[in-house]
């Protein structure tokens, strides 16, 4: 607007009524003019002082706000509202203890001034002081049960001191009182899903995004609504149309990254966390992310020195030292996997993940005594829990008589885990249990073979009455098994006659030397990608002279049926199998099995049949370290990668020994 004269205003007074006016309009340029023309008349004004101080808060230079809110208050200094906007000056400088002191010396004079009560609740809260924080914003509401900013900052504070189902009353509070409250609606979102009700956050979050559409925190967490609904397509987009509006929204990046992860698409999740630390070098969370999908890229060192940089932000960061353990076991420098373990449970004693990798760790290096105990940590991590079984009946660990009881034992996990500790079955039934053994489907015919077993059911099956229980896994633990003590009687599983009958109809002697051979196990197991050949991984083998292959892969994976029809050294029997009891009667017919880390490994150790067993670097817990034999199955033969990743090697060592070894 054009300069005017104070020669041209009637008085002062005129000058500063239009000056507010303006200011609450929002036109800060014409009210700013005004306010300076009145201060060059008196320089001490104090609500020219006190005025254009607010307005220098609201246009974020706070120094000058700081410095003309301070002169007002040297002319007047019991005046509630310029000290609540000093507060607010010296909030915004970080500056929260004096800022708290400017509240209170408000409410000193004013008691019952709300806003006073909400700011100071807003420092209190900053200062992680969060019980005053919620009395200074009930006081707040007391004075103006309306005011809706104390209801939501409420919310916050009662989200802090994890009372989420009083923090979501607090926000529908708000909402009440100004239903299109987009920061509420926000809100409420956030703690629904905080209380395990996505799909209501998920409705919360767009209703916010119909009053704001340009609201990019609303879109980052309704995409992770869309993920606790197992979106993650859907949740993708949320997150992308976030970083549209704010292309440096780390934790939105962050999110991106996570959910890239989920979608199978590591690479493109390392780009978007290397986006997030070039943005924000130290965010923990996203160093921690990057060193997961560094893992899952098989880029072990990597992945360690993110790990390593996350704990230097954030040394208590749990995750990171649990999956720092995972990484340097991958890497065979397994006490310091151990240390690492030691230091996140040192930090959250009950963290039932690390418990259950360190006592898979301790597996492979022998320390069974220490090992059982722990691995019985396994039924609360999310992997296992699935596998639990509540039944009514006790749990039987060995310490209680079983003469004259039934037990049930039954499987859990995979199908390898259920060959290799039915073993134990027989042991059972010495001491005086009748043995019922629930088993995969696939696996009761075979089962039915084992010395000492009773009955077998297949899971799903209607259970008869049993005394007491116990998983097989937990048997070793029952029977306090260390490695010289190892039950390794073999065989303890037997083909079915008929069955070996089937099978050498169909597959007669062709007088040549003949070897089955599996490459690849459960595709749906994580740490399948690094313990599976492939079947293009055993090519090379399939040149050597005088030997007739036979196929014992039941599920091929992409490009296998290709291969299979071109080869003419290998014989194809996947499809024609039905169970486990047809695998082991091809067995019966075979001189020797080849497999990657798979059941049909366990099954040939079991069977009392030569195997060589193609093992990842450092391989599960079974098979130990350093080693060329098993104590578990005396008959196999172990093939380790001399490096990560490197089956060319063990590949070249397996034709290597097929060569030299006669028929």
């Amino acid at each position: 607007m054009a300069r005017q004269e104070p020669s041209e205003m009637h008085d002062l007074s005129q000058a500063l009524n239009k000056a507010v006016d303006l200011h609450r309009k929002g036109n800060l340029a014409a009210a700013e003019g005004l306010y300076l023309q009145l201060l060059e008349v008196q320089a001490d004004h104090f609500d020219g002082l006190q005025m254009l101080g607010f307005l220098r808060y609201q246009q974020g230079r706070f120094i000058e706000a700081l410095s003309l809110l301070g002169a007002a208050l040297q002319t007047r200094s019991d005046f509630p509202p310029a000290l609540l906007n000093r507060g607010l000056v010296l909030d915004a400088l970080g500056r929260r203890e004096e800022a708290l002191a400017s509240y209170e010396k408000a409410l000193a004079i004013q008691p019952n001034y709300a806003e006073a009560h909400h700011n100071r609740g807003v420092v209190l809260r900053s200062l992680k002081r969060p019980a005053e924080a919620l009395a200074s914003f009930d006081r707040a509401l007391s004075f103006k049960p309306d005011y809706v900013d104390a209801c939501n900052n409420r919310g916050y504070v009662l989200q802090d001191l994890n009372r989420p189902a009083e923090a979501l009353a607090s926000y529908e509070r708000a909402l009440a009182i100004q239903p299109k409250h987009a920061k509420a609606l926000y809100n409420r979102a956030s703690v629904l899903r905080d209380l395990h009700r996505p799909a209501e956050a998920l409705a919360a979050h767009d209703e916010a995004l119909l009053i704001k559409p340009d609201f990019a925190e609303a879109l980052n967490n309704r995409g992770l609504a869309l993920l606790d609904l197992h979106r993650p397509v859907e949740a993708l987009a949320s997150f992308e149309r976030a970083l549209a509006i704010q292309p440096d929204y780390a934790r939105a990046l962050n999110n991106r990254g996570n959910t890239l992860q989920d979608l199978k698409r590591p690479a493109e999740a390392l780009a978007a966390y290397d986006k997030v630390l070039a943005i924000q070098p130290a965010y923990a969370e996203a160093l921690y992310n990057r060193g997961i999908v560094l893992r899952d890229l098989h880029r072990p060192a990597e992945a360690l020195a993110s790990f390593d940089q996350a704990l230097s932000i954030n040394p208590d960061h749990v995750d990171a030292l649990n999956n720092r353990g995972v990484v340097l076991r991958d890497i065979n420098r397994p006490l310091e996997a151990l240390a690492s373990y030691d230091r996140a449970l040192a930090i959250k004693p009950d963290y039932a993940e690390t418990h259950s990798n360190r006592s898979a760790l301790r597996l492979l290096l022998g320390d069974f005594d220490r090992g059982w105990e722990e691995f019985e940590w396994r039924w609360r991590t999310p992997e296992c829990g699935a596998w639990r079984r509540d039944f009514a009946e006790p749990l039987w660990l060995g310490k209680e008589p079983l003469e004259g009881r039934t037990i049930l034992l039954h499987a859990e996990q995979g199908f390898g885990d259920a060959i290799q500790f039915v073993r134990y079955a027989p042991l059972v039934a010495a001491i005086g249990a009748e043995v019922i053994v629930e088993a995969p489907p696939a696996l009761t015919a075979l089962f039915s073979r084992v010395e000492g077993v009773s009955l077998v059911i297949g899971r799903g099956e209607k259970l008869p009455e049993f005394d007491c229980h116990c998983p097989l896994l937990s048997l070793p633990l029952a029977f306090k098994t260390r490695l010289e003590t190892i039950p390794a009687v073999i065989p303890y599983l037997t083909a079915l006659e008929d069955r070996v009958i089937k099978w050498r109809q169909r597959l007669p002697e062709s007088g040549m030397r003949r070897i089955g051979i599996a490459w690849a196990g459960n595709p749906n197991f994580k740490g399948d990608q690094t313990r599976s050949i492939g079947l293009a991984g055993f090519l090379p083998l399939l040149s050597v002279a005088g030997i007739e292959f036979v196929g014992l892969q039941r599920d091929l994976r992409e490009g296998d049926r290709d291969i299979l029809r071109d080869s003419s050294s290998i014989k194809y029997v996947g499809d024609a199998i039905e169970d486990f009891s047809d695998t082991a009667a091809i067995m019966s017919g075979v001189d020797l099995v080849i497999s990657s880390d798979t059941s049909v490994a366990h099954l040939a150790g079991a069977l009392g049949k030569p195997v060589w067993v193609l093992l990842q670097y450092v391989a599960d817990w079974r098979w130990l370290l350093e080693r060329s034999d098993n104590p578990w199955y005396p008959t196999a033969r172990l093939f380790r990668q001399p490096e990560i990743g490197d089956w060319e090697g063990v590949i070249r060592r397996v034709g290597d020994e097929l060569v030299r070894t006669p028929a």
